[in-house]
């Protein structure tokens, strides 16, 4: 149940939608399986068994998208295809041509459908409507629009808008680099990709790289030459780890091994460890979102007319990390 990516969007604080009306407006997207005709079908399952198309904990919801798509290679056809081919220009004495290849390429298509194999995944979306958060545990934005398209379709009004900060994470993660100074709160880890911006884009990557001083003088000219950072692997409180990327995703996303087993400890059973699993991880999400935004500046505010108001030129030093959540020890790992 822990989630391994974050992509972040924003709903109304609070957003007071009634949870039964939710669940409600939910069964219009209900999953059910492939037909045989059908290349993709997707809809919402219970995230536990027994928990509804919503599972509720402690005021923090989850849902579960189910798509199931049937895997039909596209050699497999084009090898059909050609093979019909040939036996069209023997009968018929001349090669098919561009329609008639089309029309028997989607006829393949649909006779080769049914018996085509079939693969589920699920995406995992976490919910906060007191604090506004809408979390989808996905690798890319791709697979989170997949997850917010179904649920326009199902909602009758659905208030998503993107996560904007005043400071871009390139541009945080590029100060913090070159200062070899992590924000309040957070460390910088061993990995770290820079990219040019040129046509050839042309990359660096420290991969488990201990950033030493002769490490921390490198990324400082690669920086001075025009190369920006797209991902860095930091670690908060000294209780999760994470790789933050460009487009302010989360990647890589790992909790300390302390906080599973206090989870391990509270639980008896299956449902009893799914129970303590969410609580735990999203107790720390609460806590880790809003610190990770204030270091990159803050949230950018809506202007009247509901558009974001332009970020400041000026850096914007993000806000000090409670005492008790703050390692004492901040320095880099280059300057231990």
């Amino acid at each position: 149940m822990w989630f391994k990516n974050l992509q972040l969007y924003r709903l109304p604080t609070p957003w007071t939608i009634d949870l039964a009306k939710l669940d409600e407006q939910l069964t219009r997207g209900g999953f059910a399986r492939c037909a045989s005709h059908e290349p993709m079908s997707r809809g919402w399952v219970p995230p536990r068994k027994d928990s509804g198309l919503i599972y509720s904990n402690n005021r923090q919801w989850l849902l579960s998208l189910a798509v199931e798509q049937r895997i039909l290679p596209a050699s497999v056809i084009n090898d059909e295809v050609k093979e019909r081919a040939e036996a069209l220009t023997e009968s018929q004495g001349y090669a098919p041509g561009r329609k008639q290849l089309k029309d028997l390429k989607e006829r393949v298509t649909e006779e080769l459908m049914p018996r085509a194999f079939t693969k589920r995944r699920s995406s995992f979306v976490w919910v906060d409507p007191q604090n506004g958060w809408f979390v989808v545990d996905a690798g890319s934005p791709a697979k989170a629009e997949e997850v917010i398209e179904h649920l326009r379709f199902c909602l009758d009004d659905f208030p998503l808008k993107p996560l904007h900060t005043q400071l871009s994470p390139t541009s945080a993660m590029a100060d913090w680099l070159a200062g070899g100074d992590a924000p309040a709160g957070f460390t910088i880890d061993r990995d770290c990709e820079l990219k040019a911006m040129g046509e050839e884009k042309s990359a660096v990557r420290y991969v488990r790289h201990p950033l030493n001083d002769e490490v921390h003088a490198e990324i400082k000219a690669h920086l001075a030459a025009g190369k920006l950072p797209t991902k860095l692997a930091l670690t908060w409180d000294e209780r999760i780890a994470f790789v933050l990327t460009e487009k302010l995703e989360v990647k890589r996303l790992a909790f300390l091994d302390i906080l599973k087993e206090d989870a391990e400890k509270a639980a008896e059973n299956a449902d009893e460890q799914f129970d303590a699993d969410f609580a735990l991880m999203t107790g720390e999400l609460t806590r880790f979102l809003p610190a990770l935004i204030a270091a990159l500046g803050g949230e950018v505010a809506e202007a009247a007319d509901g558009a974001s108001a332009p970020a400041p030129m000026q850096r914007v030093s993000p806000a000090p990390a409670a005492a008790s959540s703050a390692p004492a020890n901040l320095t880099p790992p280059w300057e231990a």
